[in-house]
């Protein structure tokens, strides 16, 4: 008798990722796309600024190693992670005729990688990709884990996919070119990894935090090697974010952050400047709700202070945030989740946060009711 239901297992995803990270790593980028990947044609993906700076340097070093390249830009920072973009995407790849056996290449921060990673991810069903990131915040985090996506009106990275990148190429020496504010949102990133899962980072940044300010750069590739392994301890044992999973723990600050960004059309803020006001805000939360002391909570405010990262948000209305807060991807049938923390490296998965505190640390916060 045939079955009326069948039940089919399929193997583990046997996904995995290189990740380099040394000075001069930039001019390997050729030599690992084949080795990684085996593409003789890449869709090189980048912005503006960062394909004047470094377009050249990533262009000589796939085609010395035999890689035809068709290179693809896309619009800087959060206004480039659009349905739009990624539409243009897929039609320059159609242009450049890529096939599966050809790869996309991802040069630039945060934004630049989650997009190109979400169309890498999307195209012919999935094609590989390298992540060669050029910001700190995208060294230390979004090059890691495999999340790519672009934000919708209704709210940020609520479109994606997990896409491990093949690999990761971190050159510590792009950052030198960084301004110094863009330094300071990706030290955010490393005080949030701190706080959420390794306390023993925390610590780190604290004694090097003056070192760090002035963009010193033994100690930003250091911090680099530092929160990437503090990373993949967590991203390893939770691949896909599993509702309850470790990986949660790395929204620390999020919610609001998130919200922020949102609410201020990702104009006029860096996202690491959103999620610090956002782990203050986790803080408080977390001093009222589930103990942290209140010792740690101003440790961690006094170690923003000194990154030079802000205390309260923009002029941001309220209303539209809270609104921001309810379609946040950790919500449950729009109740705002947060993640917060006990004590220094042990953050918690979401929790459900009344709407009456929602109110008042956004207030707190900045808010304009």
């Amino acid at each position: 008798m045939t079955p009326r239901e069948l039940l089919v297992r399929y193997p583990p995803s046997p996904a995995h990722s290189r990740i380099l990270i040394a000075r001069g790593a930039l001019d390997r980028l050729g030599v690992r796309t084949r080795r990684h990947t085996g593409a003789r044609r890449v869709a090189l993906v980048t912005d503006a600024r960062v394909g004047r700076l470094y377009g050249r340097r990533a262009l000589q070093s796939l085609e010395s190693a035999g890689v035809a390249v068709s290179r693809i830009v896309v619009p800087r920072a959060e206004a480039g992670k659009s349905a739009r973009q990624l539409a243009r995407l897929w039609e320059g790849f159609a242009r450049a005729a890529l096939s599966r056996r050809d790869a996309v290449v991802a040069l630039g921060g945060g934004a630049v990688s989650d997009l190109a990673g979400f169309a890498a991810a999307s195209w012919l069903r999935g094609v590989p990709w390298i992540c060669v990131p050029t910001t700190l915040l995208a060294q230390v985090d979004a090059s890691v884990g495999g999340k790519t996506g672009i934000n919708l009106t209704a709210g940020k990275n609520l479109a994606g996919a997990f896409h491990q990148p093949a690999c990761v190429i971190a050159d510590p020496d792009t950052l030198a070119t960084l301004p110094p504010r863009q330094i300071r949102a990706g030290l955010a990133e490393v005080v949030k990894m701190g706080m959420a899962v390794d306390a023993a980072l925390f610590r780190w940044v604290e004694r090097h935090a003056d070192r760090l300010s002035r963009g010193d750069a033994r100690a930003l590739e250091e911090t680099v090697r530092r929160a990437v392994r503090a990373k993949l301890r967590v991203v390893r044992g939770d691949v896909f974010e599993r509702e309850g999973g470790s990986r949660t723990a790395l929204n620390y600050g999020h919610t609001l952050g998130h919200a922020i960004e949102s609410a201020l059309g990702y104009r006029g803020i860096l996202h690491g400047e959103a999620v610090a006001i956002g782990m203050r805000a986790a803080a408080a939360l977390s001093e009222r709700l589930v103990g942290l002391p209140a010792s740690a909570r101003a440790r961690q405010d006094a170690l923003l202070d000194r990154l030079g990262l802000p205390r309260r948000m923009p002029r941001t209305s309220l209303s539209r945030l809270q609104r921001a807060i309810s379609r946040d991807k950790k919500g449950a049938r729009g109740q705002a989740r947060w993640v917060l923390t006990p004590r220094m490296g042990h953050a918690s998965v979401p929790r459900p946060i009344a709407s009456r505190l929602v109110r008042e640390i956004a207030l707190r916060f900045g808010a304009r009711a």
